[in-house]
């Protein structure tokens, strides 16, 4: 179990990062995707396709050359970019896209998508974990107000406390598709596999927390003490915060939709690649 709350704490941090998608009609949604960054942040999931193995006490190694084709094709941009698409059409409310896409219009705002852009699709991650360490161990010596200023930040962009909740539900979704298509042998039913999962809650909450930390200070670190704090303030406006929550939403069903699919697809492996 800790296996898979350490993969998919890895992916969280990344999605919980600050990105927004808004738009009134599907042509202008096209339009914000790449605007904002929310493009990237879909691209981005593909990433936690190497947690998958994992997940069900494999390496990907162990189903051959066949893998990185498999995942490719499960985590199509086009088609991830289509099922968010499809739910923001149907949620995303007019005051709350104009609040959103005013912020995002800014110097400022233009500025943090394209760091933020850069920091979901990088596979630098070792980098990343040292880099922000060391930067929170400064400002921690320095009593510097960007630690209160970063905690604030990721508070407020997963106000609903969806991360944990995600966590829990691409596991279950994912190990019970996997089991259904024969994958693995799994004889625990729904409502026991949730129970189990939810006794690790609080240390995936530690671990999110923690890695978020480093995240935003490794991503964010070229920007001054008061850019950071107006961003903060920005992300605390409840408007902001409702976006964040349906953005939050909208990359978790994706991500465990895809799951779902990988289950089933990682199936009609050949036999040369089966496990």
């Amino acid at each position: 179990m800790r296996a898979v709350r350490t993969a998919f704490a890895a992916l969280i941090f990344c999605l919980t990062m600050p990105v927004l998608a808004l738009a009134a009609d599907r042509a202008k949604l096209e339009e914000f995707l790449e605007v904002t960054g929310f493009d990237v942040a879909l691209e981005s999931i593909r990433l936690s396709a190497e947690s998958a193995p994992q997940m069900l006490g494999f390496e990907a190694e162990d189903f051959g050359t066949e893998w990185t084709r498999l995942t490719q094709d499960v985590f199509s941009n086009d088609v991830m970019h289509g099922i968010a698409l499809d739910i923001l059409e149907e949620t995303l409310e007019d005051d709350l896209l104009t609040h959103a896409s005013d912020f995002y219009a800014t110097d400022l705002g233009k500025r943090l998508v394209i760091v933020e852009n850069a920091s979901h699709l990088s596979e630098e991650e070792a980098l990343k974990q040292e880099s922000g360490e060391s930067i929170i161990q400064g400002l921690t010596r320095l009593e510097s107000p960007r630690l209160t200023y970063l905690e604030r930040m990721n508070k407020a962009s997963d106000s609903a406390g969806t991360a944990v909740r995600a966590i829990q539900e691409v596991q279950v979704r994912f190990l019970l598709a996997a089991a259904g298509a024969g994958v693995i042998e799994f004889q625990m039913d729904e409502a026991d596999l949730r129970e189990l999962l939810s006794t690790d809650q609080d240390a995936i909450k530690a671990d999110i927390e923690a890695g978020a930390m480093i995240a935003a200070a490794y991503t964010y670190q070229s920007f001054s003490d008061a850019e950071v704090l107006e961003y903060v303030e920005a992300l605390e406006n409840p408007k902001m915060r409702q976006v964040y929550d349906l953005m939050n939403a909208v990359q978790y069903e994706v991500m465990a939709n895809r799951f779902e699919a990988l289950a089933g697809a990682m199936q009609r492996l050949q036999p040369s690649q089966e496990l």
